[in-house]
């Protein structure tokens, strides 16, 4: 599967996002607690901008005025007309077993094994004069890879 270096991980802090359009696709990137989830920014309902919406936790009551807060930042609401997505599966919070958003890998990987030699041609060709433009990659940094079909 493809694999895409969208952002350094700096570039999106906790609580953060960042939209970037990979392979055609409006992608939102997501940092949750130090963890990175990607999801397609288009909401199954209707084809709002799913991404840039507000971001929630989970509330629960076992009995009326006992709340219990968990998962901040876990929830994605579409900011349309309020459907909501689990950042993590991608699942819809009020329909799961029907409704989703479609979810994408994410790994964070080291520049030094996104660029093995980039002086290197690839296997097979013969380097040319000729460079391409690509996302600037330092052998000592950590980006954030995004796997698209």
């Amino acid at each position: 599967m493809p694999k895409y270096v969208v952002a350094t991980v700096e570039e999106i802090p906790p609580g953060g996002r960042k939209i970037v359009e990979v392979a055609g696709r409006s992608i939102g990137i997501f940092n949750v607690n130090g963890e990175f989830f990607a999801l397609r920014n288009r909401c199954p309902h209707q084809g709002g901008p799913l991404c840039e919406g507000r971001l929630w936790g989970a509330l629960r009551a076992d009995v009326p005025g006992a709340y219990e807060y968990s998962r901040p930042g876990g929830i994605l609401t579409c900011s349309w007309h309020g459907w909501e997505f689990d950042i993590r599966t991608g699942q819809s919070w009020c329909d799961p077993r029907r409704l989703r958003v479609r979810r994408y890998e994410v790994h964070v990987e080291p520049g030094a094994a996104i660029v093995a030699d980039p002086a290197a041609p690839a296997p097979g060709m013969v380097k040319g004069p000729y460079v391409a433009e690509t996302y600037p990659v330092s052998i000592d940094g950590q980006y954030v890879v995004v796997e698209v079909k």
